[in-house]
């Protein structure tokens, strides 16, 4: 139990407060000055503790069994470091599979095409998760696609979060149950209030098709995917499709975060239909949720870096580490290793991307060539290591990501998705611009003031 401890280190505070004030009896002014801080710093230090952490509540859906487990798929040979293979295989919930088959898709207009098509094709069922879901030109087509199948007898089940969704009308839901598509709303706003888990949001995207085709990456479902936000304009982003043993996993994590949202276990040998072994790439699906303890995708971030002996070529929409994953790039860099970063050169939030370019400026300093992208916006979640893995996924490479969301990402072993991956990187650091130190730091006191404060209030983006 922390409280306890928490409680006392206020109490000690506030004491001292007291001393302070009785020491400076004879100097109002000065008294109270030192009063305001002493009284206001216990309270800025524990709001993050108290918002980041809530009740652990629900945990994190891995801390359940799952319901199955892919048997066609035992772990593939793993080329390169030893090191790093042996930390990844010790994440017994994501094992690493051999019989895979994989497709990287590079914006919404390619990964929305793929997905209606294999929803358009399934028998059996349809599985769903996203963090975003809006009721606009594409998510009505997704709308429809669903009532769609669900009226052909289709079994369709819909998990949406309650904080990212939030301006869903009611109308756009009563439209899917009231044609058979089971839809559940994970951490519903006022549940989630109540039990202080506000700061704790289901950012997964998931499809599983018939328990054959599966999809996760950046990709939400709003018509922003498609380039259509006049703001931010064109949208770049990376999403995948897979066949095989992943599929199994993405399924195993969908049955255990649906039972967390309805209550209701799954249990059909259906939901995990026997398949062939039409290709063998090796993938591992990693999850991670808001728990004490620790943090698989976290931890395998930072067995890939560790293990960098050429490059780590990252993009991401928001870049705000915390001390462990800095010291490992700076340290990477300062080794020779070629760390290159991409962030957005438009914000979708302003705050975000303050706090981005501060965070981002200490790296550059050690040796990490930082770009800002200028085509439009970048939303892909990608990093490369040297030729031996490349992730994509939903987790952003900030605190949110790492401590507070339930995330999901697919590590990838194999030269063509690596390779897909490096040349979609190099077209997006064509689309870029290399930024200097002055730049990053803020070229006017205003710039450089917001910076600071975007990096004091970090750890609650």
């Amino acid at each position: 139990m922390v409280w306890p401890w928490l409680l006392a280190a206020v109490v000690v505070w506030w004491a001292e407060a007291a001393v302070v004030l009785a020491a400076e009896h004879r100097r109002p002014a000065h008294a109270a000055a030192w009063l305001l801080v002493l009284l206001a710093l216990p309270i800025v230090g524990i709001l993050p503790f108290l918002l980041a952490r809530g009740k652990v509540g629900l945990g994190d859906s891995r801390d359940r069994k799952p319901a199955k487990r892919s048997s066609a798929g035992a772990d593939g040979a793993f080329p390169g470091d030893e090191r790093l293979k042996r930390a990844l295989r010790r994440m017994s919930d994501a094992p690493i599979t051999g019989c895979n088959g994989t497709e990287i898709l590079t914006d919404g207009e390619e990964a929305f095409a793929s997905i209606f098509d294999m929803i358009g094709k399934a028998e059996h069922h349809i599985h769903l998760a996203y963090y975003i879901l809006r009721d606009d030109g594409v998510g009505r087509r997704f709308r429809d696609a669903l009532i769609r199948k669900a009226k052909e007898g289709v079994q369709v089940r819909l998990i949406y979060d309650g904080f990212g969704s939030w301006k869903l009308p009611k109308s756009y839901i009563r439209e899917l149950t009231e044609a058979g598509v089971r839809v559940r709303c994970f951490l519903p706003l006022g549940a989630a209030l109540r039990s202080r888990r506000i700061n704790h949001r289901y950012h997964r995207k998931i499809v599983i098709i018939d328990g054959k085709s599966g999809f996760t990456g950046g990709i939400n479902i709003g018509d922003e995917y498609l380039g259509l936000d006049k703001r931010l304009g064109f949208w770049r982003d990376t999403h995948l499709r897979v066949e095989g043993d992943a599929v199994c996993d993405l399924q195993n994590i969908f049955v255990r975060d649906w039972e967390l949202a309805s209550g209701e276990a799954l249990y059909d040998p259906a939901y995990w239909p026997p398949h062939a072994c039409t290709s063998h790439e090796r993938v591992q699906i990693v999850s991670c949720g808001p728990r004490l303890g620790g943090n698989e995708i976290y931890d395998g971030l930072l067995a890939a870096v560790g293990a960098a002996r050429e490059r780590i070529w990252i993009a991401t929409p928001y870049f705000v580490p915390d001390a462990g994953l800095t010291a490992a790039l700076r340290t990477a860099a300062a080794g020779g290793v070629d760390v290159r970063l991409i962030v957005p050169g438009i914000a979708d939030t302003r705050f975000v991307l303050a706090a981005t370019l501060s965070h981002a400026a200490d790296l550059q300093a050690a040796g990490v060539r930082v770009y800002r992208y200028q085509k439009g916006f970048i939303h892909a979640k990608v990093m490369i290591v040297d030729r031996l893995l490349a992730s994509v996924g939903t987790a952003n490479l900030d605190m949110r990501s790492f401590y507070s969301n339930y995330e999901l990402s697919a590590l990838l072993f194999d030269e063509k998705p690596i390779g897909r991956l490096e040349r979609d990187f190099l077209k997006d650091l064509a689309d870029s611009r290399e930024v200097t130190a002055e730049e990053l730091r803020g070229l006017t006191a205003g710039a450089r003031a917001g910076r600071a404060m975007a990096r004091l209030l970090s750890p609650l983006l």
